[in-house]
């Protein structure tokens, strides 16, 4: 990281910036504290806390533990997987068996040496862990060399190859693939600046983006987004709106242009490979790779080729390569759904859903017990107005019956993580309660 270039602030706390040479202040005087270990669980929630925990614990030849959600099971089965890790937090931690570090702001002065510490391009910066959305999350290596580079394509494609700095708001966390390369790592190796709080509802959104200068990027995800037209209302005016986590639907994307003032574009990408294409929703729906990425076929599976990556990674989806890093994206091929000889896809079956006047949220999905078989949907939607009979009525009539899903089921909300993703597991429980 540069401290020179660019000028501004590494991230914004409140409505002050806290400049480069404090951040590796910061940095240094929290290295200096941490334990000879292999890996450290970082569950810093404060974006800034995080990003110092991230680097300082790079800087000791260490690897950051990223688990994929907070839920106890989930990380006591991580420290597990790495006995001798510590544990990074900048609130009360769970009840873990591991040593905890707390995290806070480690000096309030602009102290740091000259010299900035180098980071080895190869090095393992973090292990990141798929979300479960398809079965059991599985764990990634991921270089610095990697998400440094990543960061600046996602900056170069969205803010000119001058990389013009910008100020990032983001409602996704920074254990996230998609959070840490946007934010944490658009911060360190693009000189854009990230606001350190955590943004969850409409509200505390529009606080955020008061409290950083223009321009302004909202780093987000279509149920945010959702959420953020229903609760009306001015924002502070933004030049960029960014989506990824899950399809965004043009209706929405259109609509969120026209209310919040600023073109919305998605990332498109996977746990394996980082972000590598995107698109202006509402303008295109072909996708485009970042420079230096190519896709290829290999026995019926697609790759994608990166000059950052270390190896071809193989896609989670379906794509159709048009040539010139331009593809058409045709889903998971477990979204694929085949009843009596007939062929639909469950996100598909789940826009029309939310197309249904009255349905607030809503996912198909084929239940643990359908699999292996012929898959039979089952629905989970979100509609308190709405009975089961009046929606399975209303969907009948945009799609063939032998897609109507059984068993649909009223909840009242699902159960996402915090990038807005629903885990098979949670989904199969919810379903399970729903029918008790």
């Amino acid at each position: 990281m540069d401290l020179n270039h660019p000028p501004g602030p590494v991230a914004w706390r409140g409505s002050g910036g806290v400049s480069r040479r404090r951040f590796l202040s910061d940095v240094l005087a929290l290295a200096s504290r941490l334990p000879d270990a292999t890996h450290a669980l970082n569950l810093c929630e404060d974006r800034y806390r995080f990003m110092t925990a991230f680097a300082a614990v790079c800087l000791r030849g260490q690897t950051n533990l990223l688990p994929p959600s907070h839920a106890p099971g989930v990380m006591a089965q991580i420290v597990g997987a790495y006995p001798g890790c510590y544990g990074l937090a900048d609130t009360v931690p769970p009840d873990l068996p591991l040593t905890w570090i707390g995290v806070s702001d480690e000096t309030g002065a602009d102290t740091a040496p000259h010299a900035v510490p180098t980071l080895l391009q190869d090095h393992i910066a973090a292990l990141v862990f798929t979300s479960g959305s398809t079965g059991t999350p599985q764990v990634h290596a991921k270089t610095w060399g990697t998400l440094a580079r990543t960061a600046q394509l996602i900056a170069q494609r969205f803010l000119g190859e001058g990389v013009a700095a910008a100020n990032i708001v983001a409602t996704v966390p920074p254990q996230h693939m998609y959070g840490l390369e946007t934010t944490v790592m658009m911060a360190l190796a693009s000189g854009c600046a990230v606001h350190a709080g955590r943004t969850f509802f409409p509200a505390e959104l529009r606080d955020a983006l008061a409290q950083v200068p223009a321009p302004r990027v909202l780093v987000t995800t279509p149920v945010h987004l959702r959420a953020f037209l229903a609760a009306g209302g001015p924002f502070p005016a933004l030049q960029l709106i960014v989506s990824a986590t899950a399809p965004l639907a043009a209706e929405l994307a259109a609509a969120a242009e026209a209310a919040l003032g600023a073109p919305v574009h998605e990332i498109y990408g996977c746990t394996e490979a980082g972000s590598m294409a995107t698109r202006h929703t509402v303008a295109t729906p072909v996708w485009q790779l970042f420079p230096g990425m190519h896709l290829s076929r290999h026995d019926g599976t697609d790759l994608v080729h990166g000059e950052h990556l270390p190896a071809p990674v193989t896609l989670p989806d379906r794509v159709d390569d048009l040539g010139d890093g331009r593809f058409h994206l045709r889903g998971r091929s477990t979204d694929l759904l085949k009843v009596a000889g007939k062929r639909a896809s469950l996100s598909e079956l789940t826009a029309h859903l939310l197309r249904i006047p009255g349905v607030v949220d809503a996912v198909v999905f084929v239940p643990e017990a359908a699999r292996g078989g012929e898959a039979r949907p089952a629905a989970l939607v979100v509609a308190p107005d709405l009975g089961e009979a009046h929606i399975l009525a209303a969907l009948g009539t945009m799609v063939d019956p032998v897609f109507l899903p059984r068993p649909l089921v009223r909840v009242a909300r699902l159960p996402r993580n915090t990038v807005g993703k629903l885990p098979q597991a949670a989904l199969q429980a919810e379903l399970e309660r729903g029918r008790a």
